[in-house]
């Protein structure tokens, strides 16, 4: 799985964008739908930045800030470090653990194509053990 290359393992549905302008909570509602804790940050169709959920919690809800008019502009993690889809899982878990975040954009040429994350390395049926076990705490 290590070797394989980040194209085979990457998230495709799970990948969300938003641009700058765009405000924490806009952010946040779309994040909360699709269940996914980070969004890319996209201005002329280049990735710019990334926010995460830790994001939110030590820039905009630790100081104070107001989710309804703050930027993403504002509270992004500018530049993010990113990776080719053609890289190794491997790599991208190394990257990951040596800056300490959980997600790591996939670019082509710039342009985000996914997102890869610390996740993608749980073992396929522990992550249906998972998502079942949200599922059904969520219908409760």
């Amino acid at each position: 799985m290590f070797d394989r290359p980040i194209r085979d393992l990457m998230d495709h549905k799970k990948f969300l964008v938003a641009p700058p302008d765009a405000t924490v909570s806009e952010a946040a509602k779309l994040m909360a739908k699709k269940n996914i804790g980070a969004i890319l940050v996209v201005e002329d169709e280049l990735l710019v930045g990334i926010f995460t959920e830790r994001d939110a919690v030590f820039r905009v809800i630790a100081p104070g800030r107001d989710a309804h008019i703050t930027p993403l502009r504002a509270v992004m993690t500018p530049n993010p470090e990113s990776l080719e889809p053609s890289r190794s899982y491997g790599h991208a878990l190394l990257l990951m653990q040596e800056h300490g975040f959980r997600h790591v954009p996939v670019v082509e040429e710039g342009r985000p194509i996914g997102i890869v994350s610390s996740r993608n390395a749980m073992d396929p049926e522990l992550e249906e053990f998972v998502s079942e076990e949200r599922r059904r705490l969520h219908h409760r």
